[in-house]
């Protein structure tokens, strides 16, 4: 391996311990609910889990009433099995905007703060995350995940998924089957038709479909009305009429056949009943809630979700968090929430934005009857931090392995030494169902011609490449491929291959210096090699920098930041804080514009 791959991977492998493995809880599912089913090209039962721990990192304000909000950096299967153990049961609502199956990968544009304008070494565009499937992944991956909501689920819960039209037929069986049909409530269309297309084969998509199903019957709709503009409200009726006093009053209806006067400013103030078709439009490109993350979703839409889903001081759970837009409104809203997301860019991008929505709410909580929850922790499942970006971590594993591709394989990712590769999922322990897709694809025909012209060695020798595994993962795999012998390896990243370095360090110095503390500089490794920028080249480090968080007396353990330097978007983090007396050890996190950090320490008095 060469020096310059090894310097790119840092797993981090200290903290990372799978004993616990042996001696885990399990958790079985009730059983689902059945009728109609949808079938799909390795379809798989999911019956149970385990228990996965989780390490909290940082915490942000206060509990208020015991409690502080929580966000999970992970794989959401493993988050939720993780969450069983204490809210089981527990959470009153939940809205998931998973991928859609889309084919296509979502980048997010990265440019240098301070800057109002780009050029080819100021800026360029990150991968966030891939929504490419391969065969029926996409319905497996659902169905998994919809089965833990369905156990999170409060009897009084109710969950609402947002798909567009190529899979919501599919998704809405796969709900049937575990939520029960007749727990059905509403297909709603959010129809936001802006955007315009000539098209010869069809029409031009205009609209997403949010499929709410509740828990059981005990679920009621929250918040059935909304406010209307006086505007649309006029425009829309023909029967309005002037008094002798110039009062606008329509015509409507009663039920007796009588004619009779409603003030319109009594209609507009008492809101319009909600029904199944919202027109609301998308992001304006400029809109100020923009985070510049893909797939965005616009606040007003989710605060018409949660508020027909869940009161004041219910818990909400997103597990595909994205930007945070269900986070930062059910804050609003007064909600208690619980996010995850497998993105560390997800991560980051709440974690600014909810520091900025809590800051504005303590002032109004102060003013205001209605209790706001501002206080949140954030955690990282099962020591999987080690790749930061998921979507890269394939391509620079074949690299740091010097594995050699395979152009046309659809089950291996390469060979190497006579051994076929397979590198399973990153970011979480590999399972047996992981295997699955591999021993789909065993071509039975080519091993009985290589069984017969040598029949006492393996017909393949396959080498799993993992970020942890189950102890039996090889004998699963051999135990598949009876009557034919395989030679199965497994390359655990975490154990074996504790030399390998996944990403550059980031390179910080911080000085206390009469009285503050000073940030002298800064070098995201990583960000500066996709910047084509060396550390000599950086003329303010500030533009590198997306936050500053202090925590002025660090307990070793949990980050608690008395300091939340998150500058507007064309500011810059300001580099020198004053240092309170009182001031221990201090913690310094610097996170980059790829959301990667540098943490430090440094002692009062140094």
């Amino acid at each position: 391996m060469s020096d310059g791959t090894k310097e790119q991977l840092n797993l981090g492998v200290a903290e990372v311990s799978p004993k616990y493995l042996d001696s885990v809880e399990k958790y079985e599912f009730e059983p689902i609910k059945g009728y109609p089913m949808l079938n799909w090209r390795g379809k798989r039962p999911f019956t149970s889990t385990q228990y996965y721990p989780a390490q909290l990192k940082e915490v942000h304000g206060e509990e208020v009433d015991g409690w502080r909000n929580k966000i999970f950096w992970g794989d959401n299967l493993q988050v939720m099995s993780h969450l069983l153990k204490e809210f089981r049961g527990k959470i009153d609502f939940v809205y998931i905007d998973p991928p859609f199956d889309s084919k296509a990968d979502y980048n997010r544009k990265i440019k240098l703060n301070g800057r109002s304008s780009t050029n080819d070494y100021s800026s360029f565009e990150e991968k966030q995350y891939t929504d490419i499937w391969a065969n029926d992944d996409y319905l497996q991956f659902i169905y998994e995940r919809l089965v833990l909501i369905r156990e999170l689920l409060s009897p009084r819960g109710a969950l609402i998924v947002h798909v567009d039209q190529k899979q919501a037929h599919r998704v809405r069986l796969i709900l049937d089957e575990i939520f029960g049909v007749s727990n059905f409530r509403n297909e709603i269309i959010w129809h936001y038709g802006q955007r315009t297309a000539a098209r010869e084969k069809k029409l031009d998509a205009k609209h997403d479909n949010l499929l709410m199903y509740a828990k059981s019957d005990e679920f009621s709709l929250s918040e059935v009305t909304v406010q209307w503009c006086y505007e649309d409200f006029v425009a829309h009726r023909h029967d309005i009429i002037k008094d002798e006093n110039g009062e606008e009053y329509v015509l409507s209806d009663a039920g007796n056949g009588e004619r009779y006067r409603r003030y319109v400013k009594d209609i507009v103030s008492a809101g319009k009943p909600l029904d199944t078709v919202w027109d609301l439009p998308l992001l304006n490109s400029s809109d100020g809630q923009r985070t510049g993350y893909p797939t965005q979703k616009p606040d007003y839409l989710l605060e018409r979700i949660i508020k027909l889903g869940s009161s004041s001081g219910d818990l909400v759970f997103d597990c595909f968090m994205g930007s945070g837009t269900t986070q930062a409104v059910a804050m609003k809203l007064g909600r208690r929430f619980i996010g995850a997301d497998i993105n560390l860019g997800a991560i980051q991008t709440t974690a600014k934005r909810l520091s900025g929505v809590a800051e504005d709410l303590r002032q109004k909580s102060l003013e205001e009857e209605t209790k706001y929850y501002t206080g949140f922790d954030v955690y990282n499942v099962n020591h999987y931090d080690v790749f930061r970006n998921p979507v890269q971590a394939k391509e620079l594993l074949i690299e740091a392995l010097e594995i050699q591709k395979l152009e046309f394989s659809t089950v291996f990712d390469g060979e190497k030494d006579g051994r076929m590769v397979k590198i399973m999922p990153v970011n979480r322990i590999a399972t047996r169902a992981d295997l699955n897709e591999l021993i789909a694809g065993f071509d039975y025909k080519a091993w009985e011609r290589k069984q017969n012209e040598s029949p006492n060695r393996p017909v393949e020798k396959i080498t799993l490449v993992c970020i942890g595994h189950e102890p039996d993962l090889a004998a699963q795999l051999e135990y598949a491929a009876k009557p034919f012998k395989i030679d199965v390896e497994v390359v655990d990243i975490l154990r074996d291959k504790a030399d390998l370095e996944f990403k550059r360090d980031s390179q910080a110095k911080v000085a206390i210096k009469n009285g503050e503390l000073l940030i002298e500089r800064f070098y995201p490794m990583n960000l500066l090699q996709k910047l084509s920028l060396h550390k000599e080249s950086v003329e303010d480090w500030k533009e590198l920098a997306e936050s500053v968080l202090i925590d002025w007396n660090y307990d070793g353990a949990v980050l608690q930041p008395a300091v939340v330097d998150i500058p507007g978007k064309n500011d810059l983090v300001k580099g020198v804080y004053s240092v309170p007396e009182g001031a221990g050890t201090i913690r310094v996190k610097i996170t980059d514009l790829l959301s990667e950090s540098w943490e430090g320490s440094i002692s009062h008095g140094d």
